[in-house]
């Protein structure tokens, strides 16, 4: 039995969730479809894009439907090689062909048409059966907020999202040397049952690809050493970590020396639980990198939380999730649902009023209200979509606002409404 199973209290139950880095395969593949997304937005803001991206053994192959509307963006296509091999650089696949993926050794191979004239006369505005923008697909999708973290995020992601934010930072800064950019994380915390707020965190996972310096038993125990002191210590929250209680696995299999591109196929939005809560609230199953805004799995998933995180932020309840779906080329939603898990301070009936009374739900409203026809997506391929600062993003001579969603500007106006 795991030394967690057996200190486990009575009154306790476990709940992990797990984070990758941005040098994993799966996110330099959401990296490169969200750099070329952003490429296109910069200059086209009705760009219709839906760009998928495999890496491999010294090969990125990018294919989807895109559809542009000048010849700026025109151009930007032309260009993605240069932005592919662009965004693997910054990663940090560059110069150690060791890895044997390298950014500018690497074939890359395109293969992109246009979207579907039917789906498009759907999504364009006064084309299809509604004069109002429809939605791009059919589907549902979720949003999750909770009074765990600062962030209103559950905190197993939270913290797993900054162990590879961590990992990223010292290893570019050398403080480790000879860490590569393939990483996983996973924590596990303690919760309480009766109130099920977290009390401690149980374990910890973290996997770092390294150079052939770090191979060998005593090599790794030494890494263990580091890695929890420059990567682990700095980011667990004191008042739930003790080091000595706390079981720790860095790099379990012995070593880590063969990763990325080259130790596994990377593919665009196959991390969609990493993306959002990490297993906490429910998934509608689309992935969003590589996808532009009028695609509702993207942009309804970044309202949901909206929603969600405000509800949470203006004390209605303490948890929320929020449910949205849509039918291909309907401008409303085909459902909204509220539940706060019997956290709610008011009734839940008026919240949900509230929602469709303060939240523009169609696509068009999504769009305007979050301001996200905007190059402002290649920071969300890695550390999380949600549970981010909201900021402003300067590409060219443009500032643009970044991460709206996680704004909490329609708290007050919900408490005002709901008379707390």
């Amino acid at each position: 039995m795991a030394k967690s199973a057996k200190s486990l209290a009575a009154n306790q139950y476990l709940f992990t969730s797990e984070s990758v880095s941005m040098g994993h395969p799966d996110k330099v593949s959401d990296q490169v479809s969200d750099a070329i997304l952003d490429s296109l937005l910069a200059v086209d803001s009705q760009a219709r894009v839906a760009c998928e991206t495999m890496c491999t053994t010294g090969l990125v192959v990018v294919g989807g439907e895109i559809t542009v509307h000048n010849q700026k963006a025109v151009e930007a296509l032309n260009n993605a090689e240069d932005t592919i091999r662009q965004t693997l650089r910054d990663i940090g696949y560059a110069g150690d062909l060791g890895m044997k993926f390298d950014a500018d050794t690497c074939g890359v191979l395109r293969v992109m048409h246009s979207q579907s004239a039917d789906i498009s006369m759907g999504v364009t505005e006064g084309s299809g059966m509604h004069k109002e923008q429809g939605a791009g697909d059919q589907g549902l999708m979720f949003g999750f907020a909770c009074r765990e973290t600062a962030t209103l995020m559950p905190l197993p992601i939270d913290l797993s999202h900054r162990l590879v934010e961590q990992h990223a930072k010292v290893r570019v800064s050398g403080k480790i040397k000879g860490l590569r950019p393939d990483a996983k994380s996973q924590v596990t915390v303690a919760y309480d049952k009766k109130t099920n707020k977290p009390v401690r965190i149980d374990t910890i996972v973290l996997s770092t690809q390294h150079t052939a310096d770090w191979n060998g038993a005593k090599k790794q125990a030494e890494l263990k050493k580091q890695v929890i002191k420059h990567i682990i210590n700095p980011v667990m929250p004191k008042a739930m970590y003790d080091a000595k209680k706390v079981t720790i696995h860095v790099n379990p299999t012995g070593q880590f020396e063969i990763g990325g591109p080259h130790g596994d196929v990377g593919l665009t939005g196959r991390k969609i639980i990493v993306d959002t809560y990490g297993g906490r609230g429910r998934h509608g199953g689309g992935a969003f990198s590589g996808k532009d805004p009028s695609k509702v799995d993207r942009s309804a998933a970044y309202m949901a939380r909206y929603v969600a995180k405000n509800i949470v932020a203006a004390k209605l309840a303490d948890q929320c999730e929020v449910q949205l779906s849509y039918a291909i080329g309907v401008p409303e939603p085909t459902s909204v649902h509220v539940d706060t898990f019997g956290t709610n301070k008011v009734d839940e009936a008026l919240i949900s009023k509230l929602v469709r009374e303060f939240f523009p739900l169609t696509p068009s409203g999504i769009l305007k209200h979050l301001k996200l026809k905007a190059p402002i997506f290649s920071p969300t391929a890695a550390h999380g979509h949600f549970g981010r600062k909201p900021g402003k993003i300067k590409v060219g001579s443009k500032s643009y606002a970044t991460f709206t969603w996680e704004k909490t500007d329609m708290a007050a106006k919900l408490r005002k409404a709901a008379g707390v």
